[in-house]
């Protein structure tokens, strides 16, 4: 059986959490919302529906979410040929599938936006897989992102690791019985990962790579 390396996109593998917070921000403005970034940064990670929910609450108009969704889309699609990975992030996917790793992209970005960030990680030979948005019914904190990514990498939960950026990704992994990594990029406290199932943290792509031997992906067992 193989070993999953399951990575979140946005904020873990790429620097693009704040572009989010910014543009969800103005498509909530042009909407007549007028919410804190603050607010909208902590819901970060969570799919569009979700994120509208979390940000405006149960009590909204919610024939205006799929307006507010396209905003959004339209907003962010301004910087899709200029997202900037983190450092060594394709580096580490690509070190991973050389060391017998089968790597698989769990994310809550929908096909367009996807391909851009894949782009910009420019690391697609280490790719094995992706578990998109759009391949589920429930988004993180759910399990289902995760438990699909490791179906399509052929493996279980503890054969696995997940690593990701915010509450919700540590959650989802959690309750999908894998080991979570937490990387502290995406803006979100320490404290807070750990709290939501961190069983590691490192600063961002690069601090994974350089202690990637003492970390969770060095201690999982060999393939037999």
């Amino acid at each position: 059986m193989t070993r999953a390396a399951v990575f979140d996109v946005d904020g873990t593998l790429a620097d693009t959490n704040h572009l989010h917070v910014t543009t969800w921000w103005e498509a909530f403005r042009q909407a007549g919302h007028h919410v804190p970034m603050h607010a909208v940064h902590r819901a970060i990670g969570l799919g569009s529906e979700d994120l509208i929910e979390h940000v405006l609450g149960p009590d909204r108009d919610r024939s205006r979410d799929a307006a507010l969704s396209a905003a959004h889309t339209t907003l962010y699609g301004t910087y899709s040929d200029r997202l900037p990975a983190f450092r060594d992030a394709g580096k580490l996917l690509r070190t991973l599938a050389a060391r017998g790793w089968t790597v698989v992209l769990a994310t809550s970005a929908a096909e367009a936006e996807l391909s851009a960030l894949r782009r910009a990680i420019d690391a697609d030979d280490a790719i094995s897989a992706t578990a998109g948005a759009a391949d589920v019914e429930e988004g993180k904190p759910a399990p289902d992102p995760v438990r699909l990514a490791l179906e399509r990498a052929g493996t279980s939960a503890d054969r696995s690791v997940f690593v990701g950026d915010t509450v919700w990704d540590m959650k989802a992994g959690t309750r999908a019985g894998v080991t979570c990594v937490g990387l502290l990029c995406g803006g979100v406290p320490r404290a807070d990962l750990t709290a939501a199932g961190a069983a590691a943290l490192y600063a961002d792509p690069a601090d994974l790579l350089a202690r990637l031997d003492s970390s969770p992906f060095g201690a999982t067992s060999p393939p037999a």
